[in-house]
């Protein structure tokens, strides 16, 4: 299954849903400082194990990095 992540096309081998893909990415989920949008829709950090990812799906993963 492809998927766009972060507009580039990737390869997944099964369908996941968003903490899966966190997982997959080597990505640890947060609370504070990350966010997802699924096809242009934020989805809430409550919804990401409901959310299942579908062929050609765009997801953007957002970090948000302090500094000072």
């Amino acid at each position: 299954m492809i998927l766009y992540i972060n507009g580039e096309p990737r390869q997944v081998e099964r369908e996941l849903n968003l903490r899966e893909l966190l997982d997959y990415l080597g990505i640890t989920f947060r609370e504070i400082g990350l966010a997802i949008s699924v096809n242009g829709e934020v989805v809430p950090k409550s919804k990401y194990a409901e959310v299942r990812l579908k062929e050609g799906d765009s997801v953007e993963i957002i970090h948000l990095v302090g500094g000072g």
